[in-house]
């Protein structure tokens, strides 16, 4: 029998899990508040699925050996707008739902072979709604779920954001398989690439200075005004930050609009955006986001019900980040029960019980213990607050 996890899976010790729990019932507080139901999206769907009409790709999806082509949610988005357009169809818009659960994903390892990911994620979903409005809903509401969490400043959270729209500008002038190389060396930020290309002079500057084009969102704007002349997105990204910035900077979170940044997935068409904390080494992403329709539209929605937007929050980093308990945790007090060779199990149980219907967490050492002392050694060992010592 094998006795290593499959490669990228983890065993969680009972803290990370207490330090999980914590976090997720913390946005899920958050996500009551703002009105928000909690739905259950399946693990294992269709692959058609979970590729979101390509938008995600095939080595992404953690494929099951079955009948039906069948595989592991890569993330939650997918599975809750196609029951937000067939299960939920009939209910009213705006439709506000919030989900938690774990996310798998495939990738080559490095020495060969496939190496799954699984994260525990935590997110809301909002449909019915094609205008901005429902972006700053959104994010105002990342904002008030980011406050919950207690980031130490040390980690400078940062909210970076594009528009689809934004990216379209850039590649207007090309087409076909030149348009597909420039997207995808604005994407990864990929300078040397972009030199390369058999551009005119004019055009290769133009796009280094787009790569670069990143910074506090009002100044980009006006950049990207005096370069594109104005466009319907950049008014609706100018209302939005000006929401933004009040909270934001009430929080210390930095807003950073990136005129190339677009994600892994290409599920969005709209506004995108991700929010960055920086780790011990390098830069940690604990959330990510953006607007689907045309996800919400191939699920089935039509007109003004074709819309969606939403975000989910990467748990176990966030964990990671704070340590394995997050600040200001309020653990449960823990009860040792123990009893002498002069006593029995029969009583321990006894006040086990009486101590769980004071709302107590007690556990009972199953084996007569030498005396007292021995059983305060035990306590402390077994990480318990108090011992609760039966000698007759």
């Amino acid at each position: 029998m094998a006795l290593q996890p499959a490669a990228g899976a983890r065993d969680l010790n009972p803290l990370q899990v207490e330090g999980n729990r914590v976090l997720s019932e913390r946005l899920a507080a958050v996500y009551r508040l703002w009105g928000y139901d909690e739905v259950s999206p399946p693990r294992v769907e269709r692959l058609d699925t979970l590729m979101a009409g390509d938008a995600i790709a095939i080595n992404d999806v953690v494929r099951l050996v079955a009948d039906d082509p069948l595989g592991l949610r890569p993330e939650m988005t997918a599975s809750i707008a196609r029951a937000a357009c067939t299960r939920l169809a009939s209910r009213s818009r705006p439709l506000r739902l919030w989900a938690s659960g774990t996310v798998f994903q495939s990738r080559a390892a490095d020495e060969g072979g496939q190496f799954i990911e699984e994260n525990l994620h935590s997110g809301v979903e909002l449909f019915g709604v094609k205008g901005i409005e429902a972006e700053m809903e959104l994010l105002s509401l990342l904002i008030a779920a980011v406050k919950t969490l207690d980031l130490p400043d040390v980690q400078r959270p940062q909210l970076l954001f594009g528009h689809t729209a934004l990216m379209d500008l850039v590649l207007k002038p090309y087409e076909g398989d030149r348009r597909n190389a420039i997207r995808s060396a604005l994407v990864r930020f990929d300078r040397l690439a972009i030199e390369a290309m058999d551009l005119q002079l004019d055009q290769r500057e133009m796009l280094l200075l787009l790569l670069d084009s990143r910074g506090e969102p009002q100044q980009q704007l006006q950049h990207l005004s005096n370069l594109f002349g104005h466009q319907p997105v950049f008014q609706e990204l100018m209302r939005l930050s000006q929401l933004l910035e009040p909270a934001a900077g009430a929080l210390g979170l930095g807003l950073q609009l990136d005129t190339t940044f677009q994600p892994a997935f290409q599920l969005y068409t709209g506004l995108v955006f991700q929010l960055v904390c920086q780790g011990k080494a390098s830069p940690v992403v604990i959330a990510r986001g953006g607007r689907y329709d045309d996800l919400v539209y191939r699920c089935g929605a039509r007109g003004e019900h074709a819309a969606g937007v939403g975000f989910s929050f990467a748990i176990d980093p966030i964990r990671e980040l704070l340590g394995e308990t997050p600040r200001h945790a309020q653990r449960d007090a823990i009860v040792l029960v123990a009893f002498s060779p002069e006593s029995s199990l029969e009583s321990a149980l006894r006040h086990q019980s009486q101590w769980h219907q004071k709302g107590c967490r007690a556990f009972v050492e199953l084996a007569p213990v030498a005396n007292r002392q021995a059983a305060e050694e035990m306590a402390t060992v077994r990480r318990a607050d108090q011992l609760d010592w039966i000698d007759s």
